[in-house]
């Protein structure tokens, strides 16, 4: 069958139907299917029909029944852009970083949130910032030792957020106050960005 047209294969002309192009694909395809190989050179043949047939079609020559299968091409993808994963990075850092859930995210984001609204309501009292800090840095302390029940760790990168969001805080202030954007609530200012600083690491580090 290798040597012979596409119409020859299926034994039929090339004056036939689209109906007896397709019966002499089945009938074929049920007389030969233990045999794998002449069963894909049937196949062969009858795509090569259709596809003839199509680009006639395409000329306007005839006129092709809607029911007729056209052989399936394949269809080159553009390849994706690298999406960014965590499993993509390094095994060093994937100790480090931590991707919660949405319900993880719930009781820290409401707790530090509430601390930030705190004090900045809290310019008018300096004895109520201390202790919204202190319950803060316990409270990063909690969240970030459940994770992995490290409380060394923990301590340390509280500690760490803590001299942070103090220091970015203080950065930020001068920069308020050489602008005369803000008053006497720098101390406010600073609590606010260090629970930023809390909810980060709370979330986003393990």
């Amino acid at each position: 069958m290798s040597e012979q047209t596409p119409y020859e294969k299926l034994g039929i002309t090339e004056t036939a139907s689209f109906e007896e192009i397709q019966e002499a694909k089945n009938r074929l395809s049920q007389e030969y299917r233990d045999d794998v190989k002449a069963v894909e050179s049937i196949e062969s043949a009858y795509d090569s029909i259709i596809m003839e047939r199509l680009k006639m079609r395409q000329e306007g020559r005839i006129k092709v029944p809607d029911r007729i299968r056209f052989p399936e091409r394949k269809v080159e993808v553009a390849p994706s852009p690298p999406s960014l994963s965590l499993n993509n990075s390094p095994p060093w850092l994937q100790r480090f970083i931590d991707t919660p859930s949405s319900q993880e995210l719930l009781w820290p984001t409401g707790i530090f949130l509430v601390l930030a609204l705190l004090a900045g309501f809290s310019s008018d009292q300096a004895s109520l910032l201390p202790l919204l800090l202190a319950f803060g840095v316990f409270t990063n302390i909690y969240f970030l030792n459940r994770k992995e029940n490290k409380f060394g760790r923990a301590l340390l990168i509280t500690l760490a957020g803590l001299l942070l969001g103090v220091g970015l805080g203080l950065a930020i202030t001068q920069l308020l106050q050489g602008s005369n954007l803000i008053g006497g609530t720098h101390q406010s200012l600073i609590g606010i960005i260090v629970f930023f600083v809390f909810w980060l690491s709370s979330n986003f580090l393990r």
